[in-house]
């Protein structure tokens, strides 16, 4: 399913309903701290645009915040208890502020046992939502400051859209991360990506060229193209594309000096891909493909599917 974010009116209406709240109180600050992947760090920049569209300011510290928020990481165990961690640090500062909104989002978000972390040992965390609930952030914010729920915890419910046009606030400079799939089908044993990101869903080539172009309008010269897989980028779409075809695609773009991509399943990586790297100069000579073992044995415990001949 694909979603044009500024033709969905309820976030839209959302959106400027919180805006009012936000500017008769005199206007409000949040805090964002990213942990994690260049796929967080991209989500965190539309944290930003939306949050900026509602007329929420930025601020460094959370002594100084009204709402606080976590882009948080379920990849790795350090991670996540450094995410509890911070959110622990806050707690006297929310029991003498208790306006303070504190929200947990990323990949740890709707995962049932860190939802059942937080209302145990963390009950002043009062907003949890995953990254493919992201556009939904206007609505979440309207429920709470209007005061129809204590909390606003959203679960996993197995439908994903790619979401276009989100406002968004990205880093300046002349690098810039362009989300060309997300999600993941491959379930490796020890992976939680699959349960934390859902299942693989790619952008049309059209919505990505556009935007990288524009992204060159504005003076960034490089792209890092990000999927869990991109590898497997355009399975599922209507129309006949590839990876390879997009590498293609984008290279041609006039003014874009390097692109980069991360990150690929060696089992889908193809021959062409490689042609392609190989035939355009602007495709950085870069690739991460984590093989993981060399033992067949560990690979196919680890639900690899494929062999180190291979």
């Amino acid at each position: 399913m694909r979603i044009i974010y500024t033709e969905d009116y309820s976030q839209q209406e959302a959106m400027e309903k919180v805006r009012d709240i936000v500017s008769r109180r005199g206007g409000q600050r949040y805090f964002l701290r990213t942990f994690g992947c260049q796929m967080n760090e991209r989500d965190s920049e539309l944290l930003r645009g939306l949050l900026g569209g509602m007329g929420y300011t930025p601020t460094d510290t959370p002594e100084e915040a009204d709402l606080v928020l976590f882009n948080s990481c379920a990849v790795r165990e350090n991670a996540q208890q450094r995410v509890f961690g911070n959110i622990g640090r806050l707690k006297s500062l929310q029991e003498s502020r208790r306006d303070l909104l504190i929200g947990l989002c990323g990949c740890m978000a709707e995962q049932s046992k860190v939802q059942e972390t937080l209302h145990r040992h963390y009950p002043y965390v009062r907003l949890a939502f995953g990254p493919h609930h992201l556009y939904k952030l206007p609505s979440l914010l309207l429920e709470l400051l209007q005061g129809e729920g204590a909390k606003v915890f959203l679960q996993e419910s197995g439908e994903y859209a790619v979401v276009e046009s989100i406002p968004q606030e990205r880093t300046p400079g002349i690098k810039a991360y362009v989300n060309i799939m997300e999600g993941c089908d491959n379930y490796c044993s020890y992976c939680i990506v699959p349960y934390a990101r859902g299942r693989e869903r790619s952008r049309y080539s059209a919505d990505i060229l556009r935007e990288i172009k524009s992204l060159v309008q504005e003076g960034y010269r490089e792209v890092m193209l990000l999927g869990q897989n991109v590898n497997s980028y355009g399975k599922g779409l209507d129309e006949e594309v590839d990876f390879a075809s997009l590498l293609e695609k984008v290279a041609k773009v006039e003014g874009l000096w390097r692109i980069r991509f991360m990150t690929s399943h060696p089992k889908d990586l193809s021959e062409r891909v490689i042609q392609v790297m190989a035939s355009n100069k602007n495709i950085m000579p870069s690739l991460h493909l984590p093989v993981q073992s060399g033992s067949n044995r560990l690979l196919k415990i680890m639900n690899r599917k494929y062999t180190r001949e291979e």
